[in-house]
């Protein structure tokens, strides 16, 4: 990978110039306080995994170019998350799956041409494609610049990821990156080569700090130190963990004295949710709570109450790592390195095997998340009594 280019150079004083700012000197910061601050655009639109995994982009950015503006779109269901943090001034929402299911009607002409002029409403020094694909393209070239602003986009595919030539037809800048590389990274990089700044070694969420500056609990309930989400759901069959593991995992973390909390994001997952708070809660109820089905932004909340966090490779466990919660999350296929969580820090792991890691496996992984964070000394040593009250029909 090529370094970034210096801080006086290239991208740095073509924002400057488009913002009315001087170019900055050696390593001073390219805009003082309190001047208007570059805008930015940037371009991805889903999925959950994808938004959240894109997320650090924001902290840089801020970090580089204190006061900058930074604009999003996003799909309208993912939208939620973006919002909890602060650093994104606007989000402007899309529909785009919808409206390609019915791109002819009077309902989705009328609902794209208002996304088209909100999208519009604001000249932008840089548009940043962090997606690669042709939808995020058209999105991208619709835009508005700022005189002197640029178009940026990746300049080549890698290795799991999609990726579509439209990205790069209509970029200013087309920037590859090698081909093997971590979700995360991927956009750090892409944005640091595009604006010539340096990242700091680890990606910062900001999801944390945000929640715990805004003090906002979706519940009556305080942390529950001793609860730990199960994230079962995912979009792809082939991604789930067997109900009986885990079943024979909330019994281990019961007998250790946590009680489980089941996620969910919809009705069939909720339906699981309450099948295995049943089996679990046939011991001694308060066990386990189904949750309610919530919304992205309030789960979120939920999560960021718990011990820990355990699930399967989707968007919501991708919250969890953005929280910064101890956390498993579980593969049965060999994908780790491209969307799991780093594991240099012990909070938070993967675990994988085929056809799917064994309850053992799972178990193992969460103690050592365990022995990281606080020392096998400070686990729970007996379960709690729990209000059956807060269960949604398990």
């Amino acid at each position: 990978m090529e370094g970034p280019s210096p801080v006086q150079s290239g991208p740095w004083n073509r924002l400057c110039r488009a913002t009315g700012a001087a170019a900055p000197s050696g390593g001073s910061e390219p805009r003082e306080a309190g001047s208007v601050g570059v805008r930015i655009l940037l371009v991805k639109l889903s999925s959950l995994g994808d938004v959240v995994h894109a997320l650090p982009v924001v902290q840089d950015l801020l970090a580089a170019l204190p006061g900058a503006q930074i604009d999003w779109v996003v799909e309208q269901s993912f939208a939620p998350v973006l919002a909890l943090h602060h650093g994104v001034r606007r989000i402007i929402p899309c529909e785009i799956r919808r409206w390609r299911k019915s791109p002819l009607s009077a309902a989705t002409r009328q609902q794209w041409n208002a996304f088209k002029a909100d999208l519009r409403q604001t000249e932008y020094d840089a548009i940043i494609d962090l997606q690669g694909l042709t939808k995020s393209a058209v999105v991208a070239w619709l835009a508005r610049l700022a005189p002197g602003g640029k178009r940026y986009a990746l300049g080549n595919q890698t290795d799991g990821s999609g990726y579509e030539a439209p990205t790069r037809w209509v970029a200013d800048v087309a920037i590859r990156t090698q081909p093997h590389i971590h979700a995360v990274q991927r956009s750090r990089e892409l944005a640091a080569r595009a604006l010539g700044y340096s990242l700091a070694p680890s990606p910062d969420y900001g999801l944390k700090r945000q929640l715990a500056q805004s003090g906002w609990t979706h519940s009556a309930t305080e942390k529950i130190a001793n609860r730990v989400a199960f994230v079962h759901g995912t979009s792809r069959a082939d991604k789930e963990w067997p109900l009986d593991h885990w079943t024979a995992l909330g019994h281990r973390l019961n007998a250790a004295g946590y009680q489980v909390a089941l996620a969910h994001g919809n009705e069939k997952e909720k339906l699981k949710s309450q099948a295995i708070a049943r089996v679990l809660n046939e011991s001694a109820p308060g066990h386990a709570v189904a949750l309610p089905l919530l919304p992205l932004d309030a789960l979120t909340h939920e999560l960021a109450q718990c011990a820990g966090v355990i699930g399967v490779d989707s968007g919501v466990s991708h919250i969890a790592v953005a929280l910064d919660l101890p956390h498993v999350q579980l593969y049965n296929f060999d994908t780790a390195w491209r969307t799991g969580p780093d594991a240099a820090s012990g909070r938070q792991v993967s675990v994988y095997a085929a056809p799917a890691p064994g309850v053992d496996q799972v178990w193992q992984a969460w103690l050592g998340c365990l022995d990281t964070v606080q020392g096998a000394q400070e686990r729970p040593s007996q379960v709690l009594e729990w209000s059956s009250c807060e269960t949604d029909g398990a």
